[in-house]
């Protein structure tokens, strides 16, 4: 046999090989921003349930959506190096406690940063474990100060949305039905607040919202944002975030998922390509 048909054999092969790597490429691209997701996941089993759930889901929406995922439990690496590396920052259930992890956080958002907070992230109330010993972070960030009250058991509520104009908020209904959660309410008054806007709160159609049984935890009237964002940054804080479990028999069986309502998972959608500056395919 001639060396000719080897060469063309070689040359065939070689070119397979680069078509395949161009193919890779082509449905691999370059993701369209970073996220990083910080979180405890040790106090109260609703929170770690969520905190689990999220870290299952949260991969799948980056891969439909084309962007990074990353999940930590260690605080300390939020420091401006690592932050650097990502255009939005996730808090699950709890918020940083030292001192320079705070310091970083609040430079990295006063410079551009990008950050969205579920539920107990939001939380603080003295005196308890978690004080409100941070101002910037729950006056001037939040907005909200300390925790108030909230919602027992955690049950569904229906959801107005308030600015159908937000790129969080497009093409949702104008109200939908939430998966089920504890509702939290909070010490100031968020409407008062020029630089806050707010973009989801209970429909008066929840009401009576929550079982008890104590009469304080059933909320029959009253105002209550429950997703909003401060206009001074690139942020939404979203109260989902607490699963409900069976604590009454001891089985500690998660009865519910964050991710059960398929306009609340839109919400979230909508708000991550908002916060990133991402796209949808």
């Amino acid at each position: 046999m001639s060396a000719f048909p080897t060469i063309v054999r070689r040359g065939i092969a070689i070119g397979l090989i680069v078509l395949s790597s161009a193919s890779l490429n082509a449905q691999s691209p370059a993701p369209q921003f970073k996220v990083a997701a910080f979180y405890t996941g040790k106090n109260d089993l609703a929170h770690i349930s969520f905190v689990h759930e999220a870290n299952r889901r949260f991969p799948q929406m980056a891969v439909k959506y084309n962007f990074s995922y990353e999940a930590t439990t260690n605080w300390n690496q939020l420091n401006a190096a690592f932050l650097a590396q990502y255009q939005v920052v996730l808090f699950l259930d709890t918020r940083p406690e030292a001192a320079a992890q705070r310091k970083a956080f609040e430079d990295y958002m006063e410079h551009g940063g990008a950050w969205m907070g579920f539920h107990f992230a939001g939380f603080a109330l003295t005196p308890s474990d978690v004080p409100q010993n941070w101002d910037w972070y729950h006056e001037k960030f939040l907005g909200s100060g300390e925790y108030l009250s909230n919602t027992w058991r955690p049950t569904s509520a229906v959801l107005r949305v308030e600015d159908t104009h937000h790129p969080a908020t497009r093409n949702l209904p104008v109200t939908f039905q939430s998966a089920p959660n504890e509702w939290y309410r909070w010490k100031n008054d968020l409407r008062a607040n020029p630089d806050i806007k707010v973009l989801l709160s209970i429909d008066p159609a929840s009401f009576p919202l929550g079982t008890g049984p104590k009469t304080n935890e059933i909320w029959h009237s009253g105002d209550y944002p429950v997703v909003w964002t401060n206009q001074k940054y690139k942020m939404i804080y979203m109260n989902m975030g607490h699963n409900d479990m069976d604590y009454e028999h001891k089985t500690n069986k998660e009865l519910s998922s964050t991710f059960d309502s398929e306009t609340q998972n839109q919400l979230i959608v909508n708000s991550l390509l908002w916060l990133g500056g991402g796209k949808k395919p």
